[in-house]
């Protein structure tokens, strides 16, 4: 009994820990990464350059994501709660990167329309864009300023993340 408190006690110290991690916050990004030159198409088929995104003059938040990730879908849905009032606050754009394959690109669309979300989604079957950005595992978020410079990223999602995200926004405004 007591050797099975003391695990439970390990693994709950552990989660704890790792949950706190992702907490920790942003990543900044050094240097000066602009965002890449590379196209993708929304679930329209509409072409979109990732790098003209750079010269909305709006700060931009890319969120990675798959049909099948629920953390990535938590994250996006939890944001689509407060994009409205991001906009207002902080001139941003969401660009949802959905990084489904060939063969589950086809759930992408019908999953957004019954979320409601009002972002622009964008496909990279490919995974062009997340190579481009070095991305490892999704969830993943990039923020890059109003002139298109990534300033910073964010790996993975636990419930509350989206203020993270937003804390690096008014930074981003205050500048």
């Amino acid at each position: 009994m007591r050797k099975a408190c003391l695990i439970i006690a390990v693994l709950s110290v552990a989660f704890f820990a790792k949950a706190q991690e992702s907490k920790k916050g942003i990543e900044k990004v050094i240097g000066e990464q602009k965002l890449p030159d590379v196209t993708l198409a929304d679930v329209d088929g509409k072409k979109i350059n990732i790098s003209d995104l750079g010269k909305s003059g709006k700060v931009t938040v890319f969120s990675f994501w798959a049909t099948w990730c629920i953390p990535c879908k938590k994250e996006l849905t939890n944001m689509a709660d407060l994009y409205e009032e991001w906009q207002k606050k902080y001139n941003v754009q969401i660009v949802a990167v959905s990084i489904d394959d060939s063969r589950s690109a086809g759930k992408v669309k019908p999953y957004i329309e019954s979320q409601k979300w009002t972002y622009q989604v964008l496909l990279d079957a490919n995974q062009d864009l997340k190579r481009a950005f070095n991305i490892q595992s999704v969830p993943f978020t990039v923020i890059a300023d109003a002139s298109g410079k990534v300033v910073a990223t964010h790996s993975g999602y636990v419930e509350g993340d989206e203020f993270v995200v937003e804390e690096e926004l008014q930074k981003l405004v205050k500048k």
